[in-house]
C-alpha cells in the first residue's frame, strides 16, 4: 500500500493538523495529552490498597486534575504572561504525578509496567507543555514588537 501524503491536503482534518486552530483550550495538544494521563491514573488508582485512599490515591488524583485544569485555566487568562504562570503549574503538577507514581511503584502497588506507560505519558506531557510555553512566550514577544 503506497503513503499517502496529508500535508496540505483537503483530506486533512483539524484533529491532525499541526496548524488547526485552536478555539477552545481542548483542542491543546497539551490538554488531550493531560486528559489521558488522567484517565490512567483514575485506572491506575483502583489498584491501590484501601488504606491509601486518603493519602497516595487522593494526591496523585489531585495531581493529575490539576495539569488538565491549569492548562484550561490559563487558556482562559487575559494575557499571555498568565498563559504561561498556569502552564508552568500544570507542568509542576504533571512532575507531581512522576514522583506519586515512583511511590506506588515501590510500594508495587502498580507493575513496572504500569509505572513505565504512565511516567512515559507524563514525560511527554510536560515536553508538549514546554513547546506550548515557548510558543506562548514567542508570540508575546511578537505582540510586544508590533505595539
Amino acid at each position: 500500500m503506497a503513503k499517502v501524503e496529508i500535508r496540505n491536503s483537503n483530506l486533512e482534518d483539524a484533529s491532525t493538523s499541526a496548524l488547526a486552530p485552536v478555539r477552545d483550550f481542548k483542542d491543546l495538544d497539551a490538554w488531550k495529552l493531560a486528559r489521558t494521563l488522567r484517565i490512567l491514573i483514575y485506572v491506575l488508582v483502583k489498584k491501590l490498597p484501601a488504606e491509601e485512599r486518603f493519602a497516595l490515591n487522593s494526591q496523585i488524583r489531585r495531581a493529575a486534575q490539576s495539569i488538565g485544569a491549569n492548562i484550561a485555566e490559563g487558556f482562559g487568562r487575559y494575557s499571555y504572561q498568565e498563559n504561561i504562570q498556569f502552564c508552568r503549574q500544570a507542568r509542576g503538577s504533571a512532575y507531581e504525578v512522576r514522583d506519586h507514581l515512583v511511590t506506588a511503584g515501590d510500594a508495587k502497588f502498580i507493575s513496572e509496567a504500569e509505572y513505565t506507560e504512565a511516567d512515559t505519558l507524563a514525560q511527554r506531557v510536560i515536553q508538549v507543555l514546554n513547546g506550548y510555553i515557548r510558543a506562548t512566550a514567542k508570540r508575546q514577544a511578537e505582540s510586544r514588537k508590533s505595539h
